[in-house]
């Protein structure tokens, strides 16, 4: 199983390298560096929910990072739409992990055929507005 989502923008290829990424909350950035050839440039920030519970969002793929650390802001820009190196064409893979994930703080896999502690990103977005 895909542990995220890959968006790209509809008129797919490389259509959307170079394009701004934005944090999905207000939160504290927890990794920002290369994490190699199937990721590239990664970005996780772990945000405090109102009950207290703590997720993060993981932004991978990144043709440039433009934070390093620190808290965020929703909405403030946090890098810009990349291919891993080369490796894919541009899109963003984002993440939403619970707490009892096991990749807490730092990349995974992307896949495995054991998905507790990863969530659906856009139904998770959807449903804290």
């Amino acid at each position: 199983d895909h542990l995220g989502e890959d968006w790209n923008k509809n008129t797919g290829g490389n259509t959307d390298c170079g394009e701004p990424v934005s944090a999905i909350g207000n939160g504290v950035i927890t990794y920002a560096e290369d994490a190699g050839p199937g990721w590239g440039n990664v970005v996780i920030i772990e945000h405090t929910l109102p009950s207290g519970e703590k997720v993060e969002s993981l932004y991978g793929h990144l043709l440039e990072i433009l934070v390093k650390s620190g808290e965020v802001t929703k909405r403030q820009l946090i890098g810009k739409v990349g291919n891993a190196n080369g490796r894919y064409l541009c899109h963003l893979h984002l993440e939403i992990r619970t707490s009892d994930c096991p990749m807490w703080n730092r990349p995974g896999g992307g896949y495995s055929s054991e998905s507790n502690g990863w969530v659906d990103p856009s139904n998770f977005i959807d449903s804290h507005r």
